[in-house]
């Protein structure tokens, strides 16, 4: 069987049945679809080297995220999450410059700023007054435009102007926004059928132009 198409069968298997009993029961299926998707996230990892030195800090293994949810804070969850992801970052990264995730429901590729603290928020949003012409043309580009369809919907964007800016400034519309963030969601076809490592390398290289202003904003 196909590597990718091992996983899809082991995650839509575990979102019919998000048990610990079912998983103690197929534990060794589930560590092989992980040891198949290391490989995958090797890959990308090595494609992804070759444009920033960024990406060497990482092993395959610190870059993938627990299947277990955390409940703590939220009971409702299932046990387990139904995909697997890529995460380049660390805790202290401002920004993820490339996430992929691949599950039973959907998968994504993107990146950008999302759950920022307050302090990032304001860095960007100072930014975006003093050089919003940077972040306007990357994300309105004809190419950002036509791969991503522009920022994704941020259901946390405010409604009226952020404290400090007036609601008539020219770019009120950007400054709302407190997640920054593009993707797109491949269908489990060109998941299976592509190699990642290219999928990954395009979106990094897509979000690239509005990532270098986050760069800019939070390190002058």
């Amino acid at each position: 069987m196909n590597k990718k198409k091992y996983i899809f069968k082991f995650l839509d298997e575990l979102s019919r049945n998000n048990s610990k009993k079912w998983m103690d029961e197929n534990r060794s299926t589930y560590q092989l679809a992980k040891t198949y998707w290391l490989s995958e996230v090797e890959k990308m990892l090595e494609r992804l080297c070759k444009y920033d030195s960024h990406f060497e800090m990482f092993t395959p293994k610190n870059t993938i995220q627990r299947i277990t949810n955390n409940r703590m804070f939220h009971p409702e969850k299932p046990i387990y999450k139904t995909k697997f992801a890529f995460s380049p970052t660390r805790k202290k990264d401002e920004y993820a410059p490339i996430f992929f995730s691949i599950g039973a429901a959907e998968s994504l590729v993107g990146g950008g700023i999302w759950r920022p603290n307050t302090d990032i928020l304001k860095k960007v949003r100072a930014h975006i007054d003093t050089d919003e012409n940077k972040l306007q043309k990357a994300i309105s580009s004809k190419e950002f435009v036509t791969f991503f369809g522009g920022l994704r919907e941020d259901d946390q964007k405010l409604k009226t102007a952020p404290r400090g800016y007036d609601y008539e400034h020219p770019h009120i519309e950007l400054l709302r926004y407190k997640n920054f963030t593009a993707g797109i969601e491949p269908t489990r076809e060109t998941i299976i059928n592509k190699d990642l490592a290219d999928i990954a390398e395009e979106v990094y290289l897509k979000l690239k132009p509005m990532n270098d202003f986050f760069h800019e904003a939070l390190h002058k």
